[in-house]
């Protein structure tokens, strides 16, 4: 089950019809960053260095395990690392709302929570980033701040961009919306620092990493080990298939159960008659261990894994972002 429209990987007649819009959202989005490159829009800078990690492709791609790699590495250089997010699905609105690791994911959306309870680093959320920046940096604390997306929001300035491609969708059909899949055209990974695959190398990049899963770990905590057999795979993601693809993998019968991306699930959504547990992700696992269900629920750990190549140009870009903060 596609999480958008199937055309969007093709170039159909649909697509084809829609790409007048399309063009017509380019127009919207070269004027608006001509406006801040131009200064006729305010770009704001906060004392610290910015790095956003983000996508031109609408929908997963592997972006919050990237950040959880560049905060952990961040954290290794000897800084502090903060990351902001602007809370997509939660309730914090403009913010800045710090993120507790016992908060309610409604508040403030399922990706920040989980990114605070992975990393232990501060997480701040809301609609206004130069605010939520700001906050990283005189609450938290923060020497250097992590943009969770973002790359569209040029309000904040930034000292680096790493663009993250889902190397089985690469651009898709290479459309801008709503004719395909793109926020920006495919020029804009020129401007980048980094353009990174999740999958393997691909043409748009010759970098790339790998997501390694771990073995499921019961929601609420606990022992216990889960071995094969028939699970039900629940994913509200931006790419399910990935998720359903590496439990079968994994060894697991999986019968999946696929909800829109930052789904607030009910009791009702993982009532499986069969009896048989269910497997979710670690984003929708900050939502689904809150529910009685639960108790029968675990989720799937995945852990960053870059080749050396890649590891390197990612030290590389960090430790001139640190060492030209120190230069300042």
């Amino acid at each position: 089950m596609a999480t958008f429209p199937a055309f969007w990987l093709h170039r159909g007649a649909a697509a084809r019809a829609l790409a007048p819009l399309a063009w017509l959202h380019g127009g919207v989005v070269r004027v608006r960053r001509y406006a801040y490159r131009a200064g006729l829009k305010a770009v704001f800078r906060v004392p610290v260095p910015v790095v956003i990690v983000g996508n031109i492709f609408v929908g997963g791609t592997g972006k919050s395990p990237l950040v959880e790699y560049v905060v952990r590495r961040l954290a290794d250089m000897g800084a502090k690392p903060g990351i902001v997010s602007r809370g997509y699905g939660g309730r914090a609105g403009r913010g800045p709302l710090r993120v507790t690791p016992d908060m309610d994911p409604g508040l403030p959306g399922d990706e920040p929570l989980m990114l605070a309870r992975a990393t232990g680093a501060p997480v701040f959320v809301g609609s206004d980033r130069v605010a939520a920046a700001m906050a990283a940096v005189e609450q938290g604390g923060c020497n250097v701040v992590v943009g969770d997306d973002g790359l569209q929001h040029y309000r904040l300035a930034r000292d680096a961009e790493v663009v993250v491609i889902d190397a089985a969708r690469r651009l898709g059909n290479g459309y801008l919306l709503p004719a395909g899949p793109l926020r920006e055209p495919p020029s804009r990974l020129d401007e980048v620092d980094l353009v990174l695959a999740n999958g393997g190398a691909i043409p748009e990049t010759p970098l790339a990493f790998e997501l390694a899963a771990g073995r499921p770990r019961p929601l609420l905590g606990g022992g216990g080990e889960l071995r094969g057999g028939r699970v039900h795979a629940v994913a509200g993601i931006g790419n399910p298939e990935r998720f359903f693809r590496t439990l079968r993998e994994a060894g697991f019968e999986v019968v999946e159960h696929a909800f829109p991306d930052h789904h607030r699930y009910r009791e009702a959504d993982l009532d499986f008659p069969d009896g048989s547990p269910f497997v979710t992700t670690a984003k929708d696992a900050v939502k689904c261990g809150r529910l009685k269900a639960a108790r029968n629920g675990w989720w799937l750990p995945v852990t960053l894994c870059p080749p050396s190549d890649t590891a390197e140009r990612i030290d590389h870009l960090l430790d001139g972002l640190l060492h030209n903060s120190r230069c300042r």
